[in-house]
Parts: C-alpha cells; sequence; structure tokens
C-alpha cells in the first residue's frame, strides 16, 4: 500500500475522532482511548515498535551477559620444565577448579615458537634451580587474556611456594592501548557495510524488485568495501599510528568484512524486507560485537559467547587482523573462510532469494 493509500485509509478515523471526543465526554469507558490509540498506530506499525523493544533488550541482554562476569576457560599455556617436573606442573595446572587453563607440555624454543605465531596465549618457563619461574604473556592477543593468565598463575605459584616474572613476549604496538584498535576497526567496518546496504533499502525498497536488482546492489557494494577497507586501514595506520604496518592486507580485510556485511544485510532484507535491517543489527551489533573478543578475550566469555566468536564475521576479523598485525599472519585460514562465506552466502541468498519470491507470486497470480 502507497503512502497516499495509508493516509486515505487513516482519513475515516481521523474523522471519528471528535465523535470519539464526545463519547469520553459523556463518560465512555477507558477502553475507548485503547481503541482510539490502536487506530492511530497501525498493526504494521506497532509489530514494527515491538520489534525495536525486543531488540533493545537484547541488546542489553547480550552485552551485560557477555561481559559482567568474565572468567578464564581453559586459555592455552605452554608449559617448558625438565622432563621431571613437567608432568606434574601441567596436571595441576590443568587440575585448577573450573579449568581456567589448558596446559601442555613442551620446551621452551617451542613453547616461544607458539608465542610467536599465537598458538598458545601464555608460557610457563620452570627454573628448577630458581624459586621464580617466568611467564611469557601476549599482550598483542588481548590484554584482558594477558592480565587473566598472570593472575591464575600466581595464585597457582603460590600453591607451589614460588613466584613468576612476567614478560610481555609479543606486545601491542604503542598506539594500540590493550590490543583493542583491531576491534573496534572490525566494527567500524561492519557498520559501515550494514549501513550502505540499509541506505540503499531506504532509497530503493527494503526487497530489490529482481534479481537483476540485487545484483546491481551488491555490485555497487564492491568499489564501497574496497574503499572502506583502504580508508580504515589508512586511519588506523599512517593516520593515527594504532595499528602500523601489513596496510594492504588490512585493505583486503576489510574490503571483505565490508562486502560480507552489505550482502548479507541485502539478503536479510529480501527475506524480511524491512524488518532485515533489524536481523542484521542482531547478527552484527546484538551477538556479534560482544562476542568478537573485543574488550574481553573470548576465553573469558561464557559458553554462549564464546561459542559464538569464531563463528560470526566480527570474531573471525578480529582474530584475522590481531594476526596480521602480531603473528605474521598465522591461525586466519578459518577466519578469511567464514569472512568468505558470508559473502558468498549473503550474495547468493540475495541474489536467488528475489528470484524465488518472483517465482511464487507469478505462480500464485497464474493459480488465482
Amino acid at each position: 500500500m502507497s503512502q497516499v493509500d495509508t493516509d486515505q485509509a487513516d482519513a475515516p478515523a481521523r474523522g471519528a475522532e471528535p465523535g470519539a471526543d464526545q463519547a469520553e465526554d459523556k463518560g465512555a469507558a477507558p477502553r475507548g482511548a485503547w481503541a482510539r490509540l490502536r487506530g492511530a498506530v497501525p498493526p504494521r506499525i506497532a509489530a514494527m515498535l515491538v520489534g525495536a523493544l525486543l531488540l533493545q533488550l537484547g541488546f542489553v541482554l547480550s552485552y551485560v551477559g557477555a561481559f559482567h562476569h568474565p572468567q578464564p576457560h581453559r586459555i592455552p599455556i605452554a608449559v617448558a620444565a625438565p622432563e621431571r617436573m613437567a608432568p606434574g606442573v601441567v596436571e595441576k595446572l590443568n587440575g585448577i577448579p573450573g579449568h581456567p587453563l589448558k596446559a601442555t607440555a613442551t620446551d621452551e624454543a617451542t613453547a616461544r615458537e607458539r608465542l610467536r605465531t599465537g598458538e598458545t596465549s601464555g608460557a610457563l618457563i620452570v627454573k628448577p634451580g630458581s624459586r621464580t619461574d617466568t611467564l611469557l604473556v601476549t599482550g598483542a592477543g588481548g590484554a584482558s587474556t594477558a592480565t587473566a593468565l598472570e593472575t591464575v598463575i600466581e595464585k597457582a605459584e603460590k600453591t607451589r611456594s614460588r613466584t613468576a616474572s612476567v614478560v610481555d613476549a609479543v606486545p601491542a604496538q604503542a598506539g594500540d592501548a590493550r590490543g583493542l584498535s583491531s576491534f573496534y576497526l572490525v566494527v567500524g567496518w561492519t557498520v559501515g557495510g550494514y549501513l550502505f546496504a540499509a541506505l540503499l533499502g531506504v532509497s530503493l525498497g527494503a526487497r530489490p524488485a529482481t534479481a537483476r536488482g540485487a545484483g546491481r546492489r551488491l555490485l555497487a557494494a564492491v568499489p564501497y568495501a574496497v574503499l572502506s577497507g583502504l580508508g580504515g586501514a589508512a586511519i588506523v595506520g599512517p593516520l593515527l599510528g594504532a595499528l602500523s604496518g601489513h596496510f594492504l592486507a588490512l585493505s583486503a580485510i576489510g574490503a571483505l568484512v565490508v562486502f560480507g556485511a552489505a550482502a548479507m544485510t541485502i539478503a536479510f532484507q529480501v527475506l524480511f524486507g524491512v524488518l532485515g535491517i533489524g536481523v542484521t543489527v542482531l547478527l552484527f551489533v546484538v551477538l556479534g560485537n560482544p562476542s568478537a573478543g573485543g574488550a574481553y578475550g573470548p576465553e573469558l566469555l561464557p559458553p554462549f559467547w564464546r561459542a559464538l566468536s569464531p563463528a560470526l564475521p566480527n570474531g573471525a576479523a578480529t582474530h584475522a587482523v590481531r594476526h596480521v598485525m602480531y603473528f605474521a599472519g598465522h591461525g586466519i585460514t578459518a577466519n578469511l573462510a567464514v569472512l568468505t562465506a558470508y559473502a558468498l552466502g549473503g550474495a547468493l541468498v540475495s541474489v536467488l532469494g528475489v528470484a524465488l519470491i518472483r517465482r511464487r507470486r507469478a505462480a500464485g497470480a497464474a493459480s488465482g
């Protein structure tokens, strides 16, 4: 129904309002006010407002649920100790109530290599001739995880009448406070992607009329994504000095993130119309941001958000950016696969979804 049609449909109700006021003056039942309210807010708008309320409450539930009580869970740590001591140390660390650590025995050279590639969050170098061991952490992998690891090891060492000196083996860059720049960069990219698609929906209609129309929106998202990737990398690198280096790699990841967010938004608009924007916010903001490993690493989140982290674009992209910047790109294959899957999946659903909807409408018209 067009806006004109909507206005005309509402006209009788507005014309009846004086009568309703008179009835109210004569002592009409309170339900008359409720009926007037229902008449003023069409059911479709009311449903959208209820959806907005649920999305708002979901936002509070997701963020507070993820962050209100962080607890370490199976943080990977390598233990380099003499052969006779290693099994006992590993057993005690893995036996801590709540299982905050996932310790494995290795030699010191291997432990340092695992730190360098980001395969482990810490390494405990046990020195049998001293009462002080060395704990190596990776601040670049997330300050929250490094801090939690220090706290757990400090308590564990006290039970053995030992202490641990902490060394940040892979520190974050000077401009990357607490290793959060990668997370906020990804947040900016994802917001840009779904805003682009949402604005197209507002301008051209939430649901593309044809598969070709959906394809044109996807093609328009390509240069936008490329420029967004380049712009984001330029801001965090040359402009602010937060994440210096690897400019082209960051730009490529950014382009993939932005296009994936735009493609998924277009797909949701195809499937759900204007409500698709709300579904996009649910995926990328309500669920994606708190599980991405920004404020708290995935190892510190409750099980639900911890499981979501590698499966959603936010977490996959944050991990990929950090590992490109600090760990020579090790371990990002799965992240890139996730980002590619969302980009291609969103594009396919957009085009095929429009074609399927048109076919069903044509079949319904023919049968009618």
